[in-house]
């Protein structure tokens, strides 16, 4: 419970902890505790509509009870996080906006980033990674479920903007809107653990468990419903990174190139102007305190903190042509490595287990390459030695050191020295609370055995000893009829064993 956000300094919660949770059977914590869903998608229920159901809740209580003191809300969405799941209305609403394919796509949203201003008139479009294949080149089944799979992800995106629309909508009517800073913004680029093809369940990708082209007609209908878990190809996802390359987990820009909105009627009167001047994530906090003339704590409660990283970007809200006044940033993610210092930026990507001595370092100036097209790095190697040092000292000052280019081993505390998977033994006895999916036993990357002693007061009692999973996947030991039930669902490939007592 230590890092959950009550004991982290919110007075309120709801949400969830878990990463890629399904946006209509999530896993909630309310507060301290665990809590179900509070109705079935079935009646309506979505994740999103529920967090902004929460939002508004809080913030009225708030306001009802203190309605001179201000507010923080922080609205982590899942959307759009696969699974791309949204109500089955706005999925068939782009029902064929994007039959003409990945590649007509992106040229059409290139041009509009053009006519908006919103990339300089200059840029390039970067060229195709490497393993997405022409939208030509692909067999009919393979558009089709391409196509789907887009079709599921724009449907979510629609109702994720609905939906903040409705808290939009709420501040508007209690006469909040005006004097709330509000901050929109994206975690990192679009996501290629959809793999070339696609999946209907996320889960197929890490197995690899592909789904069958030849049968695609019969799983198109119910992608993006509660019986699916999909995320889209990367084809599609390269054209969401319009114009720029790569994607989520490595740092060049289709990875760490995202949209920020501030909106603030009351401070700020240049509404829908574009900025370029570079800003990072960890210059928000330093903004918010610099808008509301604070400095951060050295000591709370007694307890040194840590330092606050990053700078206030305020200054740019009045003049959009003001030179950027931000210090070097650096970019480490699973060993791909980059640093940004006025407007240049050295960029490397790793090959996992690979020594670290034998990344290849691209270098880029930012002033004339948006989307990161034309390496510099043998026309101007002592810039880039300048930005490799600069990265080297920057890692260093930000316990970036040493660096470490596992992925999951290092997010899962649970899996580390002391955790609850130590061991990997459990042993459950009833009454126990559900489980989540982060503290119930891995079972799912290797051979396991599951040991039941069963007492009954009935000779045909029956029910349900033990479950895990959700509708796309899992398995469960039950008692039907007097007979010993175990089924194991592998994205719908299900196996049954029966057996009598």
């Amino acid at each position: 419970f230590d890092n959950w956000p009550l004991q982290r300094g919110f007075d309120r919660y709801s949400g969830f902890l878990g990463g890629a949770t399904d946006q209509f059977y999530p896993e909630l914590t309310y507060d301290n505790h665990h809590i179900d869903p509070p109705t079935t998608p079935e009646n309506g229920y979505h994740l999103t509509e529920d967090l902004i159901d929460h939002s508004i809740k809080f913030i009225n209580d708030q306001k009802s009870i203190y309605p001179k003191r201000p507010f923080f809300l922080y609205m982590g969405l899942s959307a759009t996080h696969s699974p791309h799941q949204a109500p089955k209305s706005y999925i068939d609403k782009y029902k064929g906006r994007f039959d003409s394919g990945w590649d007509h796509v992106r040229d059409e949203w290139f041009a509009k980033q053009l006519e908006l201003g919103i990339v300089p008139a200059e840029t390039e479009l970067a060229p195709r990674n490497p393993g997405v294949d022409s939208w030509s080149d692909l067999s009919a089944n393979a558009q089709k479920l391409a196509l789907k799979l887009q079709e599921s992800f724009a449907g979510f995106l629609d109702h994720t903007d609905d939906e903040i629309g409705r808290l939009v909508e709420y501040l508007s009517d209690s006469d909040e809107l005006d004097n709330t800073i509000f901050l929109v913004l994206s975690d990192n680029g679009a996501s290629q653990e959809g793999g070339a093809q696609g999946v209907s369940d996320e889960g197929r990708f890490n197995h690899p468990l592909l789904d069958d082209l030849e049968t695609i007609d019969s799983i198109l209908e119910g992608i993006g419903s509660p019986v699916s878990s999909p995320n889209y190809p990367w084809g599609w996802a390269q054209a969401g990174n319009t114009p720029l390359k790569w994607y989520k987990s490595t740092t060049h820009a289709g990875g760490v190139r995202d949209p920020l909105i501030v909106h603030w009627p009351a401070g700020i009167k240049t509404a829908g102007e574009i900025r370029e001047q570079f800003t990072h994530v960890t210059d928000i906090v330093p903004t918010i305190l610099n808008l509301l003339s604070l400095d951060a704590p050295e000591i709370h409660r007694g307890i040194p903190q840590i330092p606050v990283t990053g700078e206030s970007f305020a200054y740019t809200f009045e003049d959009g042509n003001i030179e950027t006044e931000r210090g070097p940033q650096y970019f480490e993610m699973f060993g791909h490595r980059a640093i940004w210092a006025d407007n240049w930026k050295a960029v490397s990507r790793h090959r996992k287990n690979a020594p670290y001595t034998d990344d290849e370092w691209e270098l880029y100036n930012l002033n004339e390459d948006f989307s990161e097209c034309n390496d510099l790095s043998t026309e101007r190697p002592e810039k880039l030695r300048e930005l490799i040092d600069t990265w080297w000292i920057e890692a260093g000052k930000n316990n970036v050191l040493p660096l470490d280019d596992r992925s999951f081993q290092l997010l899962a505390p649970s899996q580390r020295p002391g955790g609850i998977h130590e061991n990997l033994r459990y042993r459950y006895v009833p009454p126990l609370s559900r489980l989540t999916q982060d503290t119930s036993p891995p079972m799912g990357m290797g051979e396991w055995t599951l040991l039941a002693d069963i007492e009954r007061d009935e000779e045909d009692q029956g029910g349900v000893i033990f479950a895990r999973g959700k509708r796309t996947s899992g398995l469960s030991l039950f008692i039907q009829d007097n007979i010993l039930c175990f089924d194991y669902n592998a994205f719908r490939q299900v196996t049954k064993v029966r057996s009598d007592f």
